[in-house]
């Protein structure tokens, strides 16, 4: 049983209308960054190059290499500051508060070139409907320590077993990362044989590859926060498949199966809920599309 106290640190409520604003206005937060350690990062196949981590104080870029070498950016939900430091030994730390998006974007720009960082990115967001380039997006400017700590507070648990599933395979598998243009948190596992051709500058070099991936979304396209997974191809039947926990469920909308947060973290044991899903709903995706598990798996 998981204790009282450590359901309401690491398995925090989440509730999507209580913090939608300051969803948004991070979402478009994490983009810029994103997007400045896409901008000086040399490509990795399935555009890992380009995403964030969780760490013990909320999400880094980690080390982006720049001349002879590196720097990095970091949301730290704790302290409630967006922290840059340099391997020359500069770093500088601004606050996070309520401030658009355009002054947000002008402040991270000013503040890589005061450590003598030139770079320039994209100002047209990524995987969003109705884009506002960031210098002209003045609506998105919210800011809830207690909401952004909560979120990373989630990311850290889910993260944790991520961890534990990303470790049981031994074939190719994707860091546990945080991708900035959907928002998600996410864990890859891959077969090892190419997947059928997908059109896209995003999706084509991203499903290249047989796939069975898990994650977590804080509330995009559902009342309130969810776990998904997916396999790419998604072979047939797999949606007449049964999962676990009993609360989970194939998606006919999304193509994919979902388990809500909130049945996560009033589980008896959320890790334990959290893990059965992931695993389960690999299995039924292996299984079905064939995959040398025997070869894979430890």
């Amino acid at each position: 049983m998981v204790t009282t106290d450590t359901r309401s640190r690491w398995w925090p409520p989440l509730p999507l209308s209580e913090w939608q604003d300051t969803y948004r206005t991070l979402h478009m937060w994490t983009q810029i960054v994103g997007k400045v350690r896409m901008a000086n990062t040399p490509a990795v196949n399935h555009w890992w190059h380009v995403a964030l981590y969780v760490n013990s104080r909320g999400l880094t870029t980690g080390p982006i290499p720049h001349g002879g070498g590196v720097f990095e950016i970091e949301f730290d939900f704790q302290r409630h500051a967006l922290d840059f430091s340099a391997s020359d030994g500069r770093n500088l730390s601004r606050p996070l508060k309520p401030e658009s998006v355009a002054e947000f974007y002008s402040g991270v720009m000013d503040s890589l070139a005061w450590l003598g960082i030139s770079t320039t990115i994209n100002p047209k967001p990524q995987e969003v409907p109705d884009p506002v380039l960031f210098q002209e997006d003045s609506k998105n400017r919210s800011y809830d320590g207690e909401y952004a700590n909560r979120f990373w507070r989630i990311l850290v648990s889910s993260a944790n077993v991520l961890q534990k599933f990303r470790g049981k395979f031994m074939g190719k598998y994707s860091p546990v990362h945080f991708f900035w243009g959907s928002f998600d948190l996410a864990c890859s596992r891959f077969s090892g044989r190419l997947a059928p051709p997908r059109k896209g500058a995003i999706s084509g070099p991203a499903y290249s590859h047989e796939v069975c991936s898990a994650g977590f979304w804080p509330g995009a396209g559902f009342d309130g926060p969810a776990y998904y997974s997916y396999t790419v191809p998604t072979p047939p039947g797999l949606d007449q498949e049964r999962v676990r926990p009993a609360a989970a469920g194939w998606n006919k909308k999304l193509s994919e199966f979902i388990l809500m947060y909130d049945d996560v973290r009033n589980a008896s044991s959320p890790e334990e809920a959290l893990y059965a899903f992931v695993e389960s709903t690999y299995e039924a995706g292996a299984r079905l599309g064939k995959w040398d598990r025997a070869a894979l798996e430890i």
